[in-house]
């Protein structure tokens, strides 16, 4: 396969507040804020230039911020694609972090629900060896629509594509089928705990693999510090545990694990070393605030 990957997703600025307590509601509340750059997407595509592969990024931002954002991700190895847009800034997470490092999200999308076709060109696929796209794309008509046609155009290219679903909350609201559809049939799946059990409608582990990898040819599931598994039509082929780590912050834990994956299989290495490999980038991510690599 060619080597090069297109990610497709979206860019956000992510502001972390880790409260010293329990939020007190009508009051303030001491807490620890930091802003860093941040999205899906970019995180992807960020952690697939730390592995040293060759990514490109499509995504649209505030035009007053393009210039910016370019800048962040040529420095971390990636050829950012990305459209500026005249009206809305650019998106926006907050992320609650928990002690435990679990997190709760408010998001505001910005740019990124401008997303168009325009803005994803067939000159994208040129010498594309796999298209990520972020579940997030699916979520509002522009950006699917658009994601959708660059999705049919790689198909009829033969150029594998991978999904993230990305949100649980966003499937629960609009309902597993319904995203299913959307994506269509695809190479890869990079789903978590909650993700996967959603999609496949059942409880048992090995029977999310088979009813998923009618539709999807390769399914992963992460399973957090119980690491992850592939596996496909036929079921579970490769679990591996993943290592015991200090957990300060999961946000983009699972973003690092596809990347990790999907650089290690532009190497030509097998599924199980690409899994391995995966998990040692999650767990890695863990270990500090933000989702992009320090």
């Amino acid at each position: 396969m060619n080597k090069r990957v297109l990610v497709v997703g979206d860019v956000m600025t992510d502001v972390i507040v880790k409260p010293e307590g329990p939020i007190v509601f009508g009051s303030d509340r001491r807490a620890a804020i930091e802003s860093r750059a941040g999205g899906s997407g970019a995180n992807q595509a960020v952690w697939l230039g730390a592995a040293g592969a060759d990514v490109v990024f499509a995504a649209r931002v505030g035009m007053v911020d393009k210039a910016s954002h370019e800048g962040h991700f040529r420095l971390r190895g990636v050829t950012p694609m990305l459209a500026g847009d005249p009206q809305l800034g650019s998106g926006v997470l907050v992320t609650l972090l928990d002690p435990s490092g679990e997190r709760s999200f408010l998001t505001d999308r910005g740019a990124n629900l401008n997303l168009c076709a325009d803005d994803l060109p067939d000159s994208l696929l040129e010498g594309a060896g796999l298209v990520l796209v972020s579940g997030y794309s699916f979520f509002a008509p522009g950006p699917r629509a658009a994601v959708q046609s660059l999705l049919g155009r790689a198909r009829k290219r033969n150029i594998p594509i991978a999904i993230d679903p990305a949100s649980i909350g966003f499937l629960e609201e609009v309902g597993p089928q319904t995203f299913l559809n959307w994506v269509g049939r695809a190479d890869w799946l990079f789903a978590n705990e909650s993700e996967a059990e959603m999609l496949a409608g059942v409880a048992s582990f090995d029977e999310q693999m088979r009813v998923l990898g009618a539709q999807f040819k390769h399914v992963l599931i992460k399973r957090g510090r119980f690491g992850a598994a592939v596996g496909g039509a036929h079921g579970v082929d490769f679990s591996r545990p993943a290592p015991i780590v200090n957990v300060v912050d999961s946000t983009g834990a699972g973003d690092a694990f596809a990347a990790g994956f999907i650089a290690a299989l532009t190497e030509g290495l097998p599924v199980e070393n690409c899994l391995e490999r995966g998990i040692a980038n999650g767990a890695r991510a863990v270990q500090f605030v933000g989702g992009q690599p320090q």
